[in-house]
Protein backbone atom coordinates (compact mmCIF):
# COMPACT_ATOMS: atom_id res chain seq x y z
CA UNK A 1 0.00 0.00 0.00
CA UNK A 2 1.42 3.40 -0.98
CA UNK A 3 2.05 5.42 2.17
CA UNK A 4 0.51 8.88 2.23
CA UNK A 5 -2.30 7.94 -0.16
CA UNK A 6 -5.72 7.66 1.47
CA UNK A 7 -7.51 4.53 0.22
CA UNK A 8 -11.15 5.59 -0.10
CA UNK A 9 -14.28 3.65 -1.16
CA UNK A 10 -14.52 3.04 -4.93
CA UNK A 11 -16.83 5.65 -6.49
CA UNK A 12 -19.19 4.94 -9.40
CA UNK A 13 -20.86 8.34 -9.48
CA UNK A 14 -22.00 11.46 -7.65
CA UNK A 15 -25.18 12.55 -5.86
CA UNK A 16 -25.79 16.30 -5.89
CA UNK A 17 -28.48 18.85 -4.98
CA UNK A 18 -26.93 21.58 -7.10
CA UNK A 19 -24.82 22.28 -10.14
CA UNK A 20 -22.40 24.77 -11.66
CA UNK A 21 -23.93 27.38 -14.00
CA UNK A 22 -22.46 30.09 -16.22
CA UNK A 23 -23.50 33.62 -15.15
CA UNK A 24 -21.97 36.87 -16.39
CA UNK A 25 -18.94 34.97 -17.62
CA UNK A 26 -18.38 33.24 -14.28
CA UNK A 27 -18.98 29.65 -13.20
CA UNK A 28 -21.09 29.72 -10.03
CA UNK A 29 -22.72 27.01 -7.87
CA UNK A 30 -26.52 26.88 -7.88
CA UNK A 31 -28.64 24.89 -5.43
CA UNK A 32 -31.62 22.85 -6.62
CA UNK A 33 -34.72 21.32 -5.03
CA UNK A 34 -33.95 17.82 -6.30
CA UNK A 35 -31.26 15.18 -6.40
CA UNK A 36 -29.16 14.54 -9.50
CA UNK A 37 -27.22 11.29 -9.91
CA UNK A 38 -24.31 11.52 -12.31
CA UNK A 39 -21.51 9.32 -13.55
CA UNK A 40 -17.87 10.33 -13.15
CA UNK A 41 -17.69 11.55 -16.76
CA UNK A 42 -18.14 15.11 -18.00
CA UNK A 43 -18.76 16.66 -21.42
CA UNK A 44 -19.14 20.27 -22.55
CA UNK A 45 -22.60 20.41 -20.94
CA UNK A 46 -21.45 19.17 -17.54
CA UNK A 47 -21.63 15.86 -15.71
CA UNK A 48 -23.18 12.98 -17.64
CA UNK A 49 -26.23 11.53 -15.89
CA UNK A 50 -26.06 8.01 -14.52
CA UNK A 51 -28.80 5.57 -15.68
CA UNK A 52 -30.11 5.48 -12.09
CA UNK A 53 -31.04 9.16 -12.49
CA UNK A 54 -33.49 8.53 -15.33
CA UNK A 55 -34.99 5.49 -13.59
CA UNK A 56 -35.72 7.31 -10.32
CA UNK A 57 -36.79 10.51 -12.09
CA UNK A 58 -39.38 8.57 -14.10
CA UNK A 59 -40.65 6.79 -10.99
CA UNK A 60 -40.98 10.06 -9.05
CA UNK A 61 -42.64 12.23 -11.68
CA UNK A 62 -39.71 14.27 -12.90
CA UNK A 63 -37.86 15.29 -9.72
CA UNK A 64 -35.82 12.97 -7.54
CA UNK A 65 -36.63 13.66 -3.90
CA UNK A 66 -35.57 10.31 -2.42
CA UNK A 67 -33.00 7.62 -3.29
CA UNK A 68 -33.11 4.03 -1.92
CA UNK A 69 -29.68 3.23 -0.45
CA UNK A 70 -27.67 0.89 1.69
CA UNK A 71 -24.41 1.67 3.44
CA UNK A 72 -21.01 0.06 3.00
CA UNK A 73 -19.95 -0.03 6.63
CA UNK A 74 -21.39 -0.60 10.08
CA UNK A 75 -19.32 2.19 11.64
CA UNK A 76 -21.06 5.55 11.02
CA UNK A 77 -17.82 7.56 10.69
CA UNK A 78 -16.61 5.34 7.85
CA UNK A 79 -19.74 6.04 5.81
CA UNK A 80 -19.75 9.79 6.49
CA UNK A 81 -16.64 11.85 7.18
CA UNK A 82 -16.82 15.56 8.00
CA UNK A 83 -14.06 18.01 8.97
CA UNK A 84 -13.22 21.66 8.68
CA UNK A 85 -11.29 21.84 5.41
CA UNK A 86 -9.18 24.48 3.68
CA UNK A 87 -8.22 24.00 0.02
CA UNK A 88 -5.83 25.87 -2.24
CA UNK A 89 -8.23 27.48 -4.74
CA UNK A 90 -5.73 27.25 -7.59
CA UNK A 91 -4.70 23.62 -7.31
CA UNK A 92 -7.62 22.10 -5.40
CA UNK A 93 -5.07 20.66 -3.01
CA UNK A 94 -6.20 20.18 0.63
CA UNK A 95 -4.01 22.35 2.83
CA UNK A 96 -5.49 22.04 6.32
CA UNK A 97 -8.09 19.68 7.80
CA UNK A 98 -9.31 19.85 11.40
CA UNK A 99 -12.13 18.92 13.75
CA UNK A 100 -12.27 22.03 15.94
CA UNK A 101 -9.72 20.61 18.37
CA UNK A 102 -6.75 19.43 16.31
CA UNK A 103 -5.81 19.74 12.64
CA UNK A 104 -3.37 18.37 10.05
CA UNK A 105 -1.67 21.12 8.03
CA UNK A 106 0.79 21.13 5.15
CA UNK A 107 4.00 22.99 5.94
CA UNK A 108 7.47 23.26 4.40
CA UNK A 109 8.60 20.51 6.80
CA UNK A 110 5.73 18.19 5.95
CA UNK A 111 2.41 17.50 7.68
CA UNK A 112 2.09 19.21 11.09
CA UNK A 113 -0.40 18.24 13.80
CA UNK A 114 -1.63 21.46 15.40
CA UNK A 115 -4.49 22.91 17.47
CA UNK A 116 -7.65 23.73 15.47
CA UNK A 117 -9.65 26.77 16.63
CA UNK A 118 -12.41 26.15 14.01
CA UNK A 119 -13.00 28.71 11.22
CA UNK A 120 -14.46 31.33 13.58
CA UNK A 121 -11.19 31.57 15.50
CA UNK A 122 -8.65 30.91 12.75
CA UNK A 123 -6.85 33.73 10.98
CA UNK A 124 -6.41 31.58 7.86
CA UNK A 125 -10.13 30.94 7.39
CA UNK A 126 -10.80 34.16 5.48
CA UNK A 127 -13.61 34.71 2.95
CA UNK A 128 -15.05 31.23 3.39
CA UNK A 129 -11.76 29.52 2.62
CA UNK A 130 -12.29 26.99 5.44
CA UNK A 131 -15.66 25.26 5.85
CA UNK A 132 -17.14 22.08 7.29
CA UNK A 133 -16.87 19.57 4.45
CA UNK A 134 -18.66 16.21 4.51
CA UNK A 135 -18.53 13.15 2.26
CA UNK A 136 -21.14 10.39 2.36
CA UNK A 137 -20.65 7.11 0.46
CA UNK A 138 -23.77 5.04 -0.25
CA UNK A 139 -24.76 2.00 -2.30
CA UNK A 140 -27.48 2.32 -4.96
CA UNK A 141 -28.81 -0.86 -6.53
CA UNK A 142 -27.29 -4.33 -6.27
CA UNK A 143 -24.93 -4.43 -9.27
CA UNK A 144 -21.73 -3.63 -7.34
CA UNK A 145 -21.63 -4.45 -3.59
CA UNK A 146 -18.52 -2.29 -3.07
CA UNK A 147 -19.04 0.48 -5.66
CA UNK A 148 -20.48 3.59 -4.05
CA UNK A 149 -21.98 6.94 -4.98
CA UNK A 150 -20.64 9.98 -3.13
CA UNK A 151 -22.62 12.93 -1.80
CA UNK A 152 -20.52 15.96 -0.86
CA UNK A 153 -21.72 18.90 1.23
CA UNK A 154 -20.55 21.94 3.15
CA UNK A 155 -24.01 22.57 4.64
CA UNK A 156 -24.34 22.45 8.42
CA UNK A 157 -27.94 21.17 8.14
CA UNK A 158 -26.95 18.15 6.05
CA UNK A 159 -23.83 17.44 8.12
CA UNK A 160 -25.66 17.65 11.44
CA UNK A 161 -28.63 15.59 10.25
CA UNK A 162 -26.62 12.85 8.52
CA UNK A 163 -24.29 12.47 11.50
CA UNK A 164 -27.20 12.11 13.93
CA UNK A 165 -29.17 9.69 11.76
CA UNK A 166 -26.21 7.38 11.18
CA UNK A 167 -25.39 7.28 14.89
CA UNK A 168 -29.02 6.56 15.79
CA UNK A 169 -29.59 3.86 13.15
CA UNK A 170 -26.31 2.25 14.17
CA UNK A 171 -27.46 2.14 17.79
CA UNK A 172 -31.01 0.86 17.32
CA UNK A 173 -30.02 -1.78 14.75
CA UNK A 174 -27.46 -3.38 17.06
CA UNK A 175 -24.44 -2.55 14.89
CA UNK A 176 -26.17 -3.64 11.66
CA UNK A 177 -26.02 -0.28 9.89
CA UNK A 178 -24.72 -1.80 6.63
CA UNK A 179 -27.75 -4.11 6.49
CA UNK A 180 -30.44 -1.48 7.10
CA UNK A 181 -32.74 -0.65 4.13
CA UNK A 182 -32.58 3.17 4.06
CA UNK A 183 -33.12 6.09 1.72
CA UNK A 184 -31.69 9.54 1.16
CA UNK A 185 -34.43 12.14 1.43
CA UNK A 186 -34.33 15.80 0.40
CA UNK A 187 -35.84 18.16 2.96
CA UNK A 188 -36.44 21.90 2.90
CA UNK A 189 -36.84 24.57 5.53
CA UNK A 190 -36.67 28.31 5.98
CA UNK A 191 -34.51 30.14 8.51
CA UNK A 192 -33.99 33.73 9.61
CA UNK A 193 -30.73 33.75 7.64
CA UNK A 194 -32.48 32.55 4.48
CA UNK A 195 -34.95 35.51 4.63
CA UNK A 196 -37.93 33.27 3.97
CA UNK A 197 -36.41 31.42 1.02
CA UNK A 198 -36.32 27.63 1.24
CA UNK A 199 -32.98 25.93 1.80
CA UNK A 200 -32.52 22.24 1.11
CA UNK A 201 -30.56 19.61 2.97
CA UNK A 202 -30.18 15.83 2.95
CA UNK A 203 -31.55 13.38 5.50
CA UNK A 204 -31.45 9.57 5.87
CA UNK A 205 -34.71 7.79 6.72
CA UNK A 206 -36.32 4.38 6.52
CA UNK A 207 -37.64 3.37 3.10
CA UNK A 208 -41.21 4.24 2.24
CA UNK A 209 -43.79 3.19 4.81
CA UNK A 210 -41.54 0.63 6.48
CA UNK A 211 -41.65 0.60 10.28
CA UNK A 212 -38.53 0.57 12.40
CA UNK A 213 -39.34 -2.98 13.55
CA UNK A 214 -39.62 -4.19 9.94
CA UNK A 215 -36.35 -2.48 9.01
CA UNK A 216 -34.48 -4.06 11.93
CA UNK A 217 -35.90 -7.50 11.07
CA UNK A 218 -34.73 -7.03 7.47
CA UNK A 219 -31.28 -6.01 8.71
CA UNK A 220 -31.05 -9.07 10.94
CA UNK A 221 -32.11 -11.35 8.08
CA UNK A 222 -29.54 -9.83 5.69
CA UNK A 223 -26.80 -10.12 8.32
CA UNK A 224 -27.59 -13.81 8.81
CA UNK A 225 -27.52 -14.45 5.04
CA UNK A 226 -24.18 -12.68 4.69
CA UNK A 227 -22.71 -14.55 7.64
CA UNK A 228 -23.81 -17.87 6.16
CA UNK A 229 -22.14 -16.91 2.87
CA UNK A 230 -18.88 -15.98 4.63
CA UNK A 231 -19.23 -12.18 4.27
CA UNK A 232 -16.99 -10.58 6.94
CA UNK A 233 -18.37 -7.10 7.65
CA UNK A 234 -15.99 -6.48 10.56
CA UNK A 235 -12.99 -7.13 8.29
CA UNK A 236 -14.42 -4.78 5.64
CA UNK A 237 -14.81 -2.00 8.22
CA UNK A 238 -11.25 -2.56 9.42
CA UNK A 239 -9.90 -2.45 5.86
CA UNK A 240 -11.69 0.87 5.29
CA UNK A 241 -10.40 2.25 8.60
CA UNK A 242 -6.81 1.42 7.65
CA UNK A 243 -7.30 2.83 4.15
CA UNK A 244 -8.52 6.21 5.40
CA UNK A 245 -5.70 6.36 7.96
CA UNK A 246 -3.06 5.68 5.29
CA UNK A 247 -3.17 9.29 4.07
CA UNK A 248 -3.01 12.63 5.87
CA UNK A 249 -5.85 13.98 3.69
CA UNK A 250 -8.77 12.17 2.09
CA UNK A 251 -9.16 14.66 -0.76
CA UNK A 252 -7.31 13.91 -3.98
CA UNK A 253 -5.90 16.51 -6.33
CA UNK A 254 -7.56 15.02 -9.42
CA UNK A 255 -11.02 16.11 -8.23
CA UNK A 256 -9.94 18.88 -5.86
CA UNK A 257 -10.54 21.68 -8.37
CA UNK A 258 -14.11 20.46 -8.88
CA UNK A 259 -14.68 20.43 -5.11
CA UNK A 260 -13.30 23.97 -4.74
CA UNK A 261 -15.42 25.31 -7.61
CA UNK A 262 -18.66 23.80 -6.31
CA UNK A 263 -18.28 23.95 -2.53
CA UNK A 264 -15.62 26.59 -1.81
CA UNK A 265 -16.44 29.40 -4.27
CA UNK A 266 -15.08 32.91 -3.93
CA UNK A 267 -17.12 34.88 -1.39
CA UNK A 268 -18.86 38.17 -2.14
CA UNK A 269 -18.99 41.17 0.17
CA UNK A 270 -22.15 43.17 0.88
CA UNK A 271 -21.19 45.48 -2.01
CA UNK A 272 -21.04 42.52 -4.38
CA UNK A 273 -17.27 42.51 -4.63
CA UNK A 274 -15.55 39.15 -4.69
CA UNK A 275 -13.11 38.44 -1.89
CA UNK A 276 -10.23 36.22 -2.94
CA UNK A 277 -7.71 34.68 -0.60
CA UNK A 278 -4.23 35.41 -2.05
CA UNK A 279 -3.30 31.89 -3.12
CA UNK A 280 0.28 32.74 -4.06
CA UNK A 281 1.05 33.27 -0.40
CA UNK A 282 -1.32 30.68 1.08
CA UNK A 283 1.35 28.05 1.67
CA UNK A 284 3.59 30.68 3.28
CA UNK A 285 0.77 31.83 5.56
CA UNK A 286 -0.05 28.25 6.52
CA UNK A 287 3.57 27.53 7.34
CA UNK A 288 3.98 30.75 9.36
CA UNK A 289 0.79 30.02 11.32
CA UNK A 290 1.95 26.47 11.93
CA UNK A 291 5.23 27.72 13.33
CA UNK A 292 3.44 30.22 15.56
CA UNK A 293 1.07 27.61 16.94
CA UNK A 294 3.81 25.04 17.40
CA UNK A 295 6.04 27.54 19.20
CA UNK A 296 3.26 28.57 21.56
CA UNK A 297 2.57 24.92 22.35
CA UNK A 298 6.23 23.85 22.56
CA UNK A 299 8.30 26.99 23.40
CA UNK A 300 11.64 25.20 23.01
CA UNK A 301 10.94 23.68 19.61
CA UNK A 302 12.91 25.09 16.69
CA UNK A 303 10.85 23.53 13.94
CA UNK A 304 7.43 22.15 13.19
CA UNK A 305 7.49 18.39 13.64
CA UNK A 306 5.32 16.18 11.44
Amino acid sequence: MLKGLAITPPVLGRIAIGKIVEKDGKRLPMKEDQFTITSQLQNKDGWILHPFDNTLRTQQGGKIRSIPIRLLFNEPDLNFRAEYSLFDRKTGRPMCVGNGETCRRRTDEGIANLPCPAPEGCGLAQAGACKPYGRLNVLIGDDDPLGSFIFRTTGFNSIRTLTARLQYFHAISGNRLSCMPLELKLRGKTTRQSHGSAIFYVDITLRGDQSIEEAINDARRIEEQRHAAGFDQAALDQAARLGFANGAFEGQEDDGSTVVEEFFPEQQTETGEVQVTPQASLATKLDAKARQLQTSKFPHANAVHP
